[in-house]
């Protein structure tokens, strides 16, 4: 009879099998739960510190300073942490931020402005014509100045008539105080219409200024150039539409001191 409370033969030998094949599992396994216990996931940042690397699995706060790399689980450069900003780098970008919208509006608008352009005038004979237009109003204004201008200067001939038999030798009188007035008003009238001829050339030279600019400009967009490539208008951002004078401004000028000059002469 095989003895009792031992372990038969051939459980003997599966034991003596088995220990080491159970020791080479644990050993191999203990790797494996280190690894696992780091929380697979997890990141892993590192940076240089004091000529040493540190490792973490967040943002190392004694780095906030200097680039900080996250690493992928098998050790790959996931990205790059840059540096926490200063309160002068910040007020910097938010500046940049600020100036980059403000220049994007400025191209839009640009963009927008040279399509408006091409759509009022879509050749040179549109534009001539607009041209025209505009110049024809200041002729009308400037030729009713140049009439208005000799009709004051025949009343002023009558007016020196009169008064110089008051101060000629052999009379030397005061001159009447409707004669007077008659004067001051001739001279008020005179200064404003010539006053207005004057800005009449002004404003003739400048619509003539704008619409070269803007032919100038033209010509290149018809040509190819794209909408908003080719900066500002030379001296103004007006249109030529805007800047057109209006059809009863000169006229309204023209007859104000006028108006006056006939009620005082009354």
């Amino acid at each position: 009879m095989p003895p009792t409370g031992g372990a038969t033969a051939p459980d003997a030998t599966r034991s003596g099998t088995l220990a080491p094949l159970l020791l080479a599992a644990l050993v191999i396994a203990l790797p494996q739960a280190g690894r696992a216990g780091d929380a697979p996931g997890r990141p892993i940042i590192q940076c240089e510190l004091n000529g040493k690397k540190v490792t973490s699995d967040r943002p190392i706060p004694e780095c906030v300073n200097k680039e900080q790399r996250e690493l992928n689980p098998d050790g790959s450069l996931k990205r790059i942490i840059p540096p926490t900003p200063t309160a002068d780098e910040v007020a910097a970008k938010e500046q940049q931020d600020v100036a980059d919208k403000l220049q994007a509006a400025a191209k839009g608008d640009a963009i927008r402005r040279d399509r408006n352009l091409m759509q009022r005038f879509p050749d040179e004979a549109a534009h001539r014509k607009a041209r025209e237009n505009a110049l024809g109003e200041l002729r009308i204004s400037a030729k009713g100045s140049s009439t208005r201008i000799a009709e004051l200067m025949v009343e002023r001939k009558k007016l020196d008539d009169e008064k110089q038999f008051y101060v000629n030798e052999r009379v030397n009188k005061p001159l009447p105080s409707q004669l007077k007035q008659k004067i001051d008003a001739n001279d008020a009238s005179l200064e404003a219409q010539r006053s207005l001829a004057q800005n009449q050339v002004a404003e003739t030279d400048r619509i003539n200024a704008l619409y070269d600019a803007e032919l100038a400009r033209l010509r290149k967009l018809w040509s190819g150039a794209q909408p908003g490539s080719l900066g500002p208008l030379p001296g103004t951002q007006q249109t030529a539409a805007v800047a057109k004078p209006s059809p009863t401004a000169a006229p309204v000028s023209a007859r104000t001191p006028d108006a006056t000059a006939k009620t005082t002469l009354k």
